[in-house]
């Protein structure tokens, strides 16, 4: 096999808990201008790895099912290999509740690699005792057990974009508290409190993105006042996080169903960090709609890949 040879010695390593999202990472470093291999015997690692000959950075995905996978030959294999090669490496390492997990194989009828003839959860609890120590490991852990695809895509953006600037990324999303936090969000601001639009026959069909709901909210007379404070919050936040070499930051808004008031105030969010030269990202979680102030062909393909099941 001839070197596959990437970038500035820079190494992304995804793993994890199988079913967990790592086809789906991979395809979004694609996306992002990466060389992704996936499932690569851990022997032939180093054949792979010559740093400082080419454009493209290596994304490479392994977990159990990867063929002489085990937790201590991989990290003293990645550990000799960024001191001989001298690499910029980075562990990621996707995770998922158990319930979950067992749901996705169920539902495609798959069999998990660690169960054999027992039951699939026997399989994930005997895999999450495994990779325990490569999870304390990692550099960057994502709990995808309420990340849509599109969502799982936009975090790894926002840490990993190779055309990313020195300013601070912003991804805004809305959330529904009936379906949980969003597990990697860094703010998280309830707006339960504002009139609620579900309530009105002739807007409950509607979401936060249409013009009668957004009208219908910010006649709130509390809404103005809150808002200009919120946005005074936030403003010098930003500069705070970039000296403390923070890159990406999200800003989970959440209400009862996800689909009126935190849609419509994640919007008007957005738009002021956009007014204030921030590079933000908008997604609503509770339905698929993913707006940024890029058109970079891996935007292009996040949204394409939006609704896509996880791997």
């Amino acid at each position: 096999m001839s070197p596959m040879r990437h970038a500035g010695g820079k190494l992304l390593v995804i793993t994890g808990m199988s079913g967990a999202g790592r086809s789906t990472a991979l395809k979004a470093f694609e996306d992002m201008g990466y060389e992704a291999v996936d499932n690569l015997p851990l022997s032939l690692l180093p054949n792979i790895v010559t740093p400082n000959s080419s454009p493209l950075p290596l994304a490479v995905g392994v977990d159990i099912r990867t063929r002489d996978f085990a937790v201590p030959a991989l990290v003293e294999s990645l550990d000799r290999l960024v001191v001989e090669r001298d690499l910029d490496m980075r562990i990621v390492f996707l995770d998922c509740d158990d319930d979950r997990l067992e749901r996705r194989y169920t539902e495609t009828r798959r069999r998990h690699p660690l169960a054999l003839e027992r039951p699939v959860s026997d399989g994930i609890k005997l895999e999450r005792e495994r990779v325990r120590p490569l999870r304390d490991r990692a550099d960057l852990v994502i709990d995808t057990s309420l990340l849509t695809p599109g969502d799982l895509k936009q975090v790894l953006l926002g840490h990993f974009h190779l055309q990313a600037t020195a300013d601070l990324s912003v991804f805004v999303t809305s959330f529904s508290y009936r379906q949980g936090l969003p597990r990697n969000a860094d703010l998280v601001l309830d707006v339960r409190f504002l009139r609620n639009p579900h309530y009105v026959p002739t807007l409950k069909p509607l979401t936060g993105q249409d013009e009668s709901v957004g009208a219908y909210i910010a006649d709130d007379p509390d809404f103005p006042a809150l808002f200009e404070q919120l946005c005074g919050w936030i403003r010098p936040l930003l500069p705070r996080y970039e000296r403390e070499g923070k890159s990406y930051l999200t800003i989970a808004i959440g209400c009862t169903g996800g689909r009126h008031r935190s849609v419509y105030v994640a919007e008007r969010l957005a738009a002021f960090l956009r007014s204030e030269g921030r590079p933000v990202t908008v997604a609503h979680r509770e339905f698929v709609s993913i707006k940024s102030n890029e058109n970079s062909p891996a935007e292009a393909g996040i949204r394409e890949a939006a609704a896509r099941d996880f791997a």
